[in-house]
């Protein structure tokens, strides 16, 4: 039996972090979304990002690579962003 891995998903589409970056979107699709937490804050007891830079990234290797970008003082802001770009169903 093939043991399958399975990802973490936003609105229907797999969210994958390591460390400070985290990757939107399936890699079969044109394109993905990079976001890279710049700096945080401390909130109480949680560490919340308050910079964040955001890519569109082509998965075609023939094309350019970043398609837009641009900046936002919030995960939260970044990951609709990428939810926008990917035109993704809420």
């Amino acid at each position: 039996m093939s043991e399958t891995k399975k990802f973490f998903t936003y609105k229907g589409l797999p969210l994958v972090r390591k460390g400070n970056q985290l990757y939107y979107g399936n890699m079969y699709d044109e394109f993905v979304v990079w976001m890279e937490i710049k700096h945080t804050k401390k909130v109480g007891d949680l560490e919340v990002a308050d910079k964040v830079k955001i890519r569109k990234m082509s998965t075609d290797l023939t094309k350019p690579t970043i398609d837009k970008q641009t900046d936002t003082e919030s995960l939260y802001d970044a990951l609709d962003i990428a939810c926008a770009w990917l035109k993704v169903k809420a």
